[in-house]
């Protein structure tokens, strides 16, 4: 059992140097981790209890879930990969394009657009409870985890021709050990503003919220000559992609709030529409964001420049959005691609190398 915690533990090592989004989900500073072990001796026995409490940075209550489940670090280490990449992925084409996630392995804190209660903090918390919840319920369902098993089997009848199978993703155990990992720093008592709390815990319930409207009845076909007489069906989540893209359209959406008194304790209403309380599937920010044109490392804006466009868009990454009115700049590329592929009985497919030419642009 002691190698197999210690394979876990440098796995967590390893993850920390390339998984900076852990920072937002749970406030571990990987590089202490790192450091712990390098100088563990070969000869000392590794348990779950010792090396938990050397992973810095994290509440008790996150402590007290590592040690009794060293297997869900493994997850969330898996989870914070897929938020840094599918937060890049998901905003490429827009001027703030999720670049400040990408934080050194050995900073303690993220650049300001994260950090001040903006537009951007809404969406990495949103999109980190969810990415959390999704990958333990998977995780379930994949039997990487010991602790749970396949969700339940819906209670409704399903229509003729269709009945309940397969392994249903657990949304269920998801949903309760992802809030238990990610909301517990902000529910800390030091844990920064009241304001900024708030608003964290709502953008992160706002997440998974949207994890819970993401699961889909997925089917198998089974017949003869793939008649799909009977189909065996399943509830199964859609991949973190599409639940970022619906987060992203509440990103562009999002209310601005402001922390004042409503009764007998402060909450966060909306800051232009004092008739109505914040939704419960908004997201809400403190701070108004710059726009990220030009660098400016107090506002924690990259700036766009030598960022790539697109000269032939509408949308929001074509050259005159993107650049800021500033220009751009076009370059060639070469690219080699596969083509004129044929199929040979029986059974593979031969491809000659083609290349072409093609203009790329980037802003001033």
């Amino acid at each position: 059992m002691g190698s197999r915690i210690r394979w876990a533990f440098f796995f967590l090592c390893d993850a920390g140097q390339h998984s900076s989004p852990l920072a937002v989900l749970s406030g571990l500073m990987f590089s202490f981790v790192c450091q712990a072990l390098s100088h563990t001796p070969a000869s000392l026995h590794i348990n779950q209890t010792l090396h938990c409490k050397q992973l810095a940075g994290m509440v008790s209550s996150q402590a007290q879930l590592c040690r009794s489940n060293l297997e869900l670090m493994q997850t969330i280490i898996q989870a914070a990969r897929e938020v840094k990449k599918t937060c890049q992925k998901t905003f490429a084409d827009m001027r703030w394009n999720c670049s400040s996630i990408d934080i050194p392995a050995d900073s303690t804190k993220y650049s300001p657009d994260l950090e001040r209660g903006t537009r951007e903090s809404a969406f990495v918390y949103a999109l980190s409870a969810a990415a959390i919840s999704h990958t333990i319920a998977r995780a379930c369902t994949s039997g990487d985890l010991r602790l749970c098993s396949c969700g339940p089997i819906p209670g409704e009848i399903p229509e003729p021709g269709y009945r309940w199978g397969g392994c249903a993703d657990n949304l269920h155990y998801g949903l309760i050990m992802g809030s238990k990992f990610s909301d517990a720093p902000m529910k800390m008592k030091k844990a920064g503003s009241h304001a900024n709390k708030l608003m964290h815990l709502h953008n992160s319930e706002v997440g998974r919220q949207a994890l819970r409207d993401a699961v889909v009845m997925k089917c198998k076909c089974h017949g003869v000559s793939g008649s799909c007489s009977i189909r065996t069906c399943w509830r199964g989540l859609q991949d973190l992609r599409d639940i970022a893209m619906d987060l992203k359209t509440k990103y562009l959406s999002a209310t601005k709030v402001v922390h004042r008194p409503m009764g007998t304790r402060k909450q966060l209403v909306p800051k232009d529409i004092d008739i109505r309380p914040v939704r419960e599937n908004e997201l809400v920010y403190l701070q108004s964001s710059p726009d990220f044109c030009a660098k400016n490392d107090k506002m924690g804006s990259v700036g766009t420049q030598d960022r790539q466009c697109n000269k032939t868009s509408m949308g929001s990454d074509s050259c005159e959005l993107m650049c800021c009115g500033r220009g751009y700049n076009p370059y060639t590329e070469k690219l080699v691609e596969r083509c004129h592929c044929k199929y040979h009985w029986c059974c593979y497919v031969t491809c000659k190398k083609c290349e072409r030419i093609v203009e790329r642009y980037i802003c001033k």
